[in-house]
């Protein structure tokens, strides 16, 4: 049973980091300032990052609640 719980959450890791990096980062600084006025002007895609950043959300949770199953039972 543990083992069966560490493959599912270290596939869960694995997700949790690809949709972390299939984030789109936020602009801070000079670049960012010179390149938002572009985003604002030509608008910017925010569904898939709605989508992304509720889906790290739910695998972030689902993560939790594994580790503390894990732990319960060992």
């Amino acid at each position: 049973m543990t083992l069966a719980l560490t493959i599912v959450q270290v596939v869960i890791a694995l997700a949790i980091i690809a949709t972390v990096l299939l984030q789109s980062g936020t602009s801070a600084g000079l670049s960012g300032s010179i390149a938002g006025g572009a985003e604002t002007f030509f608008g910017k895609k925010k569904g898939m990052d709605e989508f992304l950043s509720r889906t790290t959300r739910l695998l972030a949770a689902v993560f939790f609640a594994i580790t503390v199953i894990i732990a319960i039972i060992e």
